[in-house]
């Protein structure tokens, strides 16, 4: 196996799990990682399947890191605990707009959104919808723990997930904000994104094991392997991280660095740094 490989995988899953979790698009960080380490489908077979395969390890620090309430919630679906179904419930109508939405335009999303274009813009945009949920008064918060939300919050904050099929649009921002904007207070929606994100990304993961497989070897696994390990340290460290941060601070950094990000984008793509068609 090739050290190098391995040292740019290990590398592609610090930046799966430092940026899975913020509101700045996993996405696209790891396309301008993997066009900077030659890191490609160009250079690497599976380097698209990687980038979704190593989402895994990024869940599982969530789930290590939420293991009480996921255990809670397991043993109250088999006790009938009120609670903990209403819970499960939620997190099932979150998943499944996204879920069905991917799976019938993930095809066309690709084929015509995913243009420097569109990343650039969805990357300032979405900063500006984060200024703007900052900006509210506290008062519009109804909503302060995840066991407070009704199936009907749970809907819209699935909705504004399906957003994130669009390139760029980051799906823990949209969970988080889209939360924040639908009454749950920073805590609540950050909270409900985490647990939304096991069933969301663990789908994308299987789903594309299973579409791809023909096309896996057995030189793949070693960078799968490490790509996952590596962002589920990262990102176990990056989820405690920012739990401790909001109780504290805004997103509002985050929205000066998608701003940032997305002149990048397009700087990158107008001197053909980047192929952000990728």
């Amino acid at each position: 196996m090739d050290f190098l490989l391995l040292a740019k995988a290990a590398l592609m899953g610090i930046v799966e799990g430092l940026t899975e979790f913020l509101p700045v698009s996993s996405t696209g960080h790891l396309i301008l990682a993997g066009s900077l380490l030659g890191f490609t489908d160009a250079t690497v077979r599976s380097a698209k399947l990687f980038e979704i395969v190593i989402q895994a390890g990024a869940i599982c620090a969530v789930v290590l890191v939420y293991w009480q309430r996921v255990r809670e919630t397991l043993h109250g679906l088999r006790t009938g605990d009120a609670t903990q179904r209403r819970f499960a419930l939620n997190v099932l109508i979150g998943f499944l707009p996204a879920a069905i939405l991917g799976v019938l335009f993930n095809s066309a999303i690709k084929a015509h959104f995913f243009t420097p274009l569109v990343v650039a813009t969805t990357f300032i945009l979405g900063a500006f919808v984060i200024l703007w949920a900052e900006r509210r008064p506290t008062s519009v918060v109804h909503i302060h723990t995840v066991d407070e939300m009704t199936p009907l919050d749970a809907l819209k904050v699935g909705l504004a997930q399906s957003l994130a099929l669009v390139p760029g649009t980051s799906r823990s921002g949209a969970t988080i904000i889209g939360g924040m904007l639908f009454g749950l207070s920073r805590k609540a929606a950050t909270d409900f994104s985490f647990f939304l994100a096991i069933p969301t990304l663990i789908g994308a993961s299987v789903y594309s094991l299973w579409k791809d497989r023909a096309s896996l070897g057995a030189a793949d696994v070693p960078l799968l392997v490490v790509g996952t390990v590596v962002s589920f340290v990262v990102a176990l460290v990056v989820v405690r991280w920012l739990l401790r941060y909001i109780s504290t601070h805004t997103f509002t950094p985050f929205a000066w660095y998608r701003i940032a990000f997305g002149i990048v984008v397009l700087a990158t793509w107008q001197f053909g740094w980047v192929d952000w068609r990728g």
